[in-house]
């Protein structure tokens, strides 16, 4: 059953991964000739200029694990834990980076649920919440280390004067009981190489030398133009900006398209982290950016090469296991009360991504 989110007179909309940024929101309580001063998490409200564009800031947490054993993180087994949502397209590819690597034996992971709820009492902050029991809602589970009842709160334990956005993913340390590291695209390079010796998959190079200008090349223009670009589109508040964003996501897609006519691949004959990278947008795209993200110029399923390849990705032994559309599609349309007022979940489209796909003749 869908919650509905209580009123407010400013809506807020909150994208999953958005970091901290320097100034606080603070909520004014009159309590009679008093008032109390409250400090609480941002909004993305924060991020969308006078211009009306959405603006992302940067992530906080950037600490590194490392293969070296002296290191303040180092590469060992059961000492980290990953926190995200299936929900996030951030979060889910590091999800796919442990089923890749093999390493989901060495670091656990717990996703909270899917529509934003309120995290503290005290404010009217809402975010990334932790079912009360592990039947709640299926695929969440409550914080099995620190009795968080929410993001924020793994946050404030980290940094007790935190005052930013509780994004996930987290990637925690339950040694010092603290964030390593928040930024997803620096988390997915550490699950690539540092913690190999323990990898059931050691060889599975996703950042490859000789292909490593490629995959930032692509990378900048997926990150920039696909994978915040529907975001773009989606919480931009004029319509210049809408326009700008959904010409170039457009341009864009149809760039990889032509791309992926000729190799398997984005960067290739080989999977990378760029077709992880991309995958986790275009999985979702035809389910939600296209209706809530007004990103409808075309569908992905009328690029016959991008739709096949999102196929043959998803098809990967464990790819699947990070797809959790029924979470994807509550979060969307149940946490974003400015943009879908009422919580109203579409019918479709449903799509069966275990179809055949033609990715094979590409294959050496």
């Amino acid at each position: 059953m869908l919650t509905r989110l209580p009123h407010h007179s400013s809506p807020l909309v909150f994208p999953c991964r958005l970091s901290a940024a320097a100034a606080a929101r603070t909520l004014s309580t009159a309590t009679g000739s008093n008032s109390t001063t409250v400090k609480m998490a941002r909004s993305a409200l924060d991020e969308v200029t006078d211009a009306g564009a959405f603006d992302r800031s940067p992530s906080t947490f950037r600490s590194s694990i490392s293969r070296d054993s002296s290191a303040r993180f180092p590469a060992v087994p059961g000492r980290y834990h990953l926190y995200v949502s299936y929900a996030c397209p951030w979060a889910s590819r590091c999800l796919a980076y442990l089923k890749l690597k093999g390493l989901d034996h060495a670091i656990g992971f717990t996703s909270v649920k899917p529509i934003f709820e309120r995290t503290r009492e005290t404010d009217d902050h809402l975010g990334w919440v932790f079912p009360a029991t592990g039947d709640e809602e299926p695929g969440a589970d409550p914080d099995p280390f620190n009795g968080a009842k929410t993001i924020r709160e793994l946050y404030e334990i980290a940094s007790p004067n935190y005052i930013g956005k509780p994004t996930v993913p987290v990637l925690w340390d339950k040694q010092l009981k603290t964030v390593v590291n928040n930024e997803s695209s620096e988390i997915i390079r550490m699950l690539n190489t540092e913690f190999n010796e323990i990898a059931k998959n050691p060889d599975l190079e996703l950042y490859p030398a000789h292909l490593q200008t490629s995959v930032n090349e692509i990378n900048e223009l997926v990150y920039d133009a696909i994978n915040n670009g529907v975001y773009k589109c989606g919480f931009a508040k004029k319509q210049g900006p809408y326009d700008e964003a959904v010409t170039r996501l457009y341009e864009a897609l149809d760039k990889c398209e032509e791309i992926l006519s000729r190799q398997r691949y984005i960067c290739g004959n080989q999977l990378t982290e760029a077709d992880v990278r991309l995958f986790v947008t275009l999985i979702r795209f035809d389910e939600v950016y296209a209706v809530h993200f007004k990103c409808n110029k075309r569908l992905l399923r009328e690029y016959p090469n991008l739709f096949n390849y999102t196929k043959d990705i998803y098809q990967i032994p464990g790819i699947s296991s990070t797809v959790n559309m029924e979470h994807i599609r509550k979060h969307y349309y149940g946490s974003h009360p400015s943009i879908n007022p009422y919580g109203i979940i579409p019918a479709g489209p449903n799509i069966d991504y275990n179809t055949p796909h033609d990715r094979e003749r590409f294959s050496a």
